[in-house]
């Protein structure tokens, strides 16, 4: 439900903060108070409409501002729309936010972050439904009827089991498209494949063999080098000359030396134990060194052995992947394709025969929930019928057009005559109307009056309104050619409305206007020489002076009347809550 709305700039609303009840919240004042203006702005609020012709004069923007609690029917639907675009800071509260500036520039946000436009309406549409003189009106949308007839028909359950077994189709049918098409390129594709499976497989590759290649191709090419380095250091360290003795030579006199100097002073010990540690350690270095000279080999033919492997190895990084692991998950996916190739005949002819039984499935579960429906689509048109003969409208006629197309890859029905299908089943569904006798059914979207559009709406809703998960419901103009007994009978029902719903109505009928749970008046004035809408809560005395306002001159006999009416109305309530 909407709990606040906050105006500012909106055409003559200079800064209104506004807070609502629970229940049935009616609008009333004087003509050209700005009663629709609240009603546009909520509309742009939820991603309706707006432009700049809305800005108050001499502001550059408007903005409109909406906090709501989010019942727990529209919770997980709204929720998902909220994790999809990262919002869902709070799971019962929503705050709704439109700018609408001078330079077009329009800014919309959810929980205080910015939103594209589609989005605000995609949230919008769970959360408010506007009936009046609008392209907002959800019954005008022909995509809504058919979940609204579900609704009216309790066909959830037979639903669910429809789209579980269409979703199973989807996937058959998309692993079937895929598999056909590679089937057409399978010969071509699979000798592709496995000249490449062949090309690596016959590499021999392993994780790791570059980097040993690198560094043994690195001392074939220096091999001369490295054993004349490996010589003098060996001639430095051991073999030396009479003239130059060798490095372990005159370490051996140290050690001597150092050895005379501890059976002086035994407290110098450790200095020979590192001179003889020292003497230990470059007889080991000059063993490596003998060892590794032995190794260094001069191989022209594997260092080009060697250069081939590399060249090699470069050549499939180019082809298959920057690494070799790279290169072995390429073959993998490769022998995988070739398997999928060669096994595609079967697979097609497995997966021919599940989408046969599914939709044969299909076919029982659409035509059960298509029966259903034509069989709820009567009482519903004679449910709603009545609903508008109470609201003046006796005359009109409703009907709910069920109806199929044809399509050469839908279900089966009669004659082996396909029917196109989606998510829904094979039903197409669409809300006609006669609204005077000999006019014939039309569209909904061909009803001009804005009044009969909302009346039909509360018919509607009235009839739906256990099954109906719409939060808020906004009525414009519905007394628009309705007197005040009407005028009473749709109060009563926009009450009844209310305890399933928040509903707001914008009236001139004292009639209806009395069985408001919250009354808000919307007058405005000038202050300066700007004119001004001011809206407040009236209760007690001011609301009887209100109605009897709206009743002709205000007067102790109006007044009098407005108090008969309250009475009335609070009878009816209890009675209505009893039954």
């Amino acid at each position: 439900m909407l709990v606040e709305l906050r105006i500012s700039n909106f055409a003559i609303i200079d800064d209104l903060t506004l807070h609502f009840d629970p229940g049935l919240v009616i609008l009333t004042g004087e003509t050209g108070a700005g009663k629709s203006i609240l009603v546009d702005a909520l509309e742009a609020l939820v991603g309706g409409k707006a432009d700049t012709t809305f800005i108050r004069s001499g502001s550059e923007k408007a903005i409109i501002e909406g906090d709501f609690f989010i019942p727990e029917q529209i919770r997980e639907p709204l929720l998902e729309i909220l994790r999809r675009e990262e919002l869902d800071e709070d799971h019962e509260h929503l705050s709704l936010c439109r700018e609408i500036r001078l330079n077009g520039r329009h800014i919309a946000r959810v929980n205080g972050r910015v939103v594209n436009l589609a989005t605000l309406r995609e949230i919008g549409e769970l959360l408010v439904d506007i009936h009046g003189q609008s392209e907002h009106l959800s019954l005008l949308k022909v995509s809504q009827h058919l979940r609204l007839l579900d609704n009216y028909a309790k066909n959830e359950e037979l639903r669910c089991e429809y789209q579980k077994i269409y979703r199973k189709l989807l996937e058959v049918r998309h692993e079937l498209s895929h598999l056909r098409q590679l089937e057409q390129e399978a010969a071509r594709r699979a000798d592709v494949l496995q000249y490449q499976i062949a090309e690596i497989e016959n590499a021999h590759l392993k994780i790791g063999e570059e980097e040993v290649l690198h560094a043994e191709r690195n001392r074939l090419a220096n091999a001369e080098s490295l054993a004349t380095l490996v010589q003098q250091s060996i001639l430095i360290l051991d073999e030396g000359n009479p003239e130059n003795p060798s490095i372990l030579e005159q370490m051996g006199e140290v050690v001597h030396h150092l050895g005379s100097l501890v059976r002086l002073d035994g407290s110098q010990s450790m200095l020979l134990e590192a001179a003889e540690e020292i003497f230990e350690r470059l007889n080991d270095l000059v063993r490596e060194l003998r060892r590794y000279g032995e190794e260094i080999e001069y191989n022209p033919k594997r260092l080009d052995w060697i250069e081939e492997r590399l060249n090699l190895i470069q050549s499939l990084k180019r082809k298959y992947g920057d690494t070799l692991e790279a290169i072995l998950n390429y073959a993998q996916r490769a022998r995988n394709q070739l398997e999928e190739i060669t096994t595609a005949t079967e697979r097609i002819e497995a997966l021919s025969r599940m989408e046969k039984d599914l939709l044969k499935e299909l076919r029982t579960v659409a035509l059960k929930l298509s029966e259903n429906r034509q069989q709820h689509s009567q009482s519903l048109a004679l449910a709603i019928e009545r609903e508008l003969e109470s609201l003046n409208m006796e005359k009109a006629r409703f009907q709910v057009h069920i109806y199929q197309s044809y399509a050469d890859d839908g279900i089966p029905i009669e004659d082996e005559q396909k029917v196109a299908f989606n998510s829904n089943g094979i039903d197409q569904v669409e809300f006609l109307i006669a609204p005077n006798p000999g006019e014939g059914f039309k569209p909904l979207v061909k009803i001009a009056s804005g009044g009969e559009t909302s009346r039909l709406m509360l018919a509607l809703k009235g009839v739906l309104a256990a099954a109906d998960d719409m939060p808020c419901l906004i009525f414009d103009e519905i007394d628009q050619g309705i007197g005040g007994r009407v005028g009473a009978v749709v109060g009563e029902k926009l009450w009844k409305l209310a305890r399933r719903h928040q509903v707001f109505c914008v009236t001139h009928l004292p009639q209806l206007a009395a069985f408001g749970d919250q009354h808000l008046l919307v007058r405005k004035k000038i202050v300066g020489e700007r004119t001004i809408t001011e809206v407040h809560t009236l209760k007690g005395e001011q609301r009887v002076e209100e109605l009897a306002q709206m009743m002709g001159d205000l007067n102790p006999a109006t007044q009098q009347s407005a108090r008969e009416l309250l009475l009335l109305v609070h009878e009816k309530i209890a009675q209505v809550a009893q039954s």
